[in-house]
């Protein structure tokens, strides 16, 4: 498999955006620098393992999608 056709499969995706959006609905910000500041510190909040879980979970869904032959794998 070439780079070109490989998944687009990052943690991000699908495991540290939900929760990121949660947190930061309905709260309003001055500039860019305050919200990378909410940002990085709701990141350093979270626990290993939730970092983890997403590793994992990236695993399972990289896995996923190789044995269907690349197509776009739902959660």
């Amino acid at each position: 498999m070439k780079i070109a056709d490989q998944p687009n499969l990052a943690p991000s995706d699908f495991h540290l955006f939900g929760p990121l959006k949660q947190h930061l609905g309905g709260k309003h910000f001055a500039d860019d620098d305050d919200v990378q500041h909410e940002v990085l510190l709701w990141m350093r909040q979270q626990p290993k393992e939730f970092y983890a879980a997403g590793i994992a979970a990236l695993i399972k869904r990289w896995d996923k999608c190789i044995n269907i032959g690349g197509d776009y794998v739902e959660k």
